[in-house]
């Protein structure tokens, strides 16, 4: 399918939501003094992972007195690890308006079975009602960006400074591309895999203070797996905040994070990074605003994501066909870019509405996103062209 194609072509084609492309300029060069064949526990593992905890305070402007841990499991392990270790001590505030959110809602009343939980809600590109979030007596748990719907909240202030309970973020698809507030938060994680483009199954915990203070002073009421114990004796294991991993991590991942926040530095750091995933996003929703058969999934623009930007098909004669026309739609925009090795994994998350998911983030070039935008018309004016011929 190449008629009327158009010319200009991304230099890239990955746009997928996670794994997120690499860093502009990337090789395997980049990973030869990766120290493969060696322990994780030898002084060279210990000083890159060490490396890579300090790179990431320097780079996320992390607090000296909260601790980063690499554990396993990406940024799922991260969460898991903070829910099973630190909630129960008082009630809970759940907030979901897309798939990972609610997700952690469902381990937090099926499986951790707490009985004092209030979930907050909303659908698909809305943000829910933060005035109703009790943030101070309460525990909060909450995405700071939706990547299944592209909604994320426009800070902080919603949070008590002078809060009694934890702030638990996942923040996987917002470190390093959105300006985190660490005064009001108490637990964050992310992976990897996402913002930055490193490799996948490694995680990121960073504890403040009073997420330490609570791990010393509570012991929950159920068993913890190994991969999830953070204390020994009452007190905090320091050696996970060193580089001490509770589990074996890939050193040639480790290497590659490395490379990634070094990039990252070359910049000009944090404020380089979010400057990047605005313009990309700005790049795309400028198209978007101009077109009249998409529109952004995020409802209001001041909560509208610049990472994973989700789009939902508005065009008025697709949409009258039904969401089963709007759906094969979709799959046939993102099946036919992939086909074209323009765009690969742009199709939205499986839980959220039929659309299209663009990543943004910052190892994305703009002129790859203006280059897409013209792609999408074209292969938008063909599945549709199907549609009708198939009526």
């Amino acid at each position: 399918m190449t008629t009327n194609a158009p010319a200009a072509r991304p230099q890239r084609a990955h746009f997928s939501s996670g794994p997120c492309a690499k860093r502009p300029g990337w090789t395997l060069e980049a990973l030869k003094d990766a120290p493969l064949g060696r322990s994780h526990r030898a002084k060279v593992g210990k000083a890159k992972l060490k490396l890579a905890i300090d790179l990431t305070r320097e780079v996320l402007g992390v607090p000296a007195d909260y601790r980063i841990g690499i554990v396993p499991a990406s940024d799922t392990g991260a969460v898991e690890m903070a829910l099973w270790s630190l909630l129960g001590a008082r009630g809970v505030d759940m907030l979901a308006w897309e798939s990972f959110g609610e997700g952690w809602v469902t381990d937090v009343v099926k499986q951790l079975k707490l009985t004092d939980v209030r979930v907050i809600k909303a659908p698909y590109g809305k943000l829910p009602n933060l005035a109703e979030v009790d943030t101070r007596t309460r525990d909060v748990v909450f995405t700071w960006n939706g990547t299944t719907s592209g909604v994320r909240v426009p800070n902080a202030d919603w949070i008590a400074a002078d809060r009694e309970g934890l702030v638990i973020c996942d923040a996987t698809s917002a470190a390093f591309a959105q300006d985190l507030d660490w005064q009001k938060l108490d637990v964050v994680t992310f992976s990897w895999q996402k913002v930055l483009g490193g490799e996948a199954a490694h995680g990121m915990l960073i504890l403040s203070p009073r997420a330490v203070e609570r791990l010393e002073s509570y012991t929950p009421a159920w068993p913890l797996p190994k991969i999830f114990r953070m204390t020994k004796g009452g007190k905090l294991i320091e050696g996970i905040f060193i580089g001490e991993t509770i589990n074996t991590p890939s050193m040639l991942c480790v290497e590659d994070y490395i490379d990634a926040l070094q990039w990252a530095k070359s910049l000009g750091g944090l404020k380089a990074l979010i400057a990047k995933a605005d313009a990309n996003a700005r790049a795309l929703l400028d198209w978007v605003e101009a077109s009249p058969w998409v529109a952004n999934l995020a409802e209001d623009p001041a909560t509208a994501s610049n990472t994973s930007v989700c789009l939902k098909i508005v065009d008025p004669e697709v949409v009258a066909k039904g969401p089963e026309a709007v759906a094969a739609v979709a799959k046939g925009i993102a099946a036919a870019l992939e086909k074209e090795g323009v765009a690969y994994d742009i199709g939205s998350y499986r839980d959220a509405p039929p659309g299209l998911r663009i990543w943004c983030g910052a190892t994305v070039e703009v002129d790859d996103i203006k280059a897409l935008t013209a792609w999408l018309d074209w292969a938008f004016a063909a599945e549709k062209a199907k549609l009708a011929a198939a009526a």
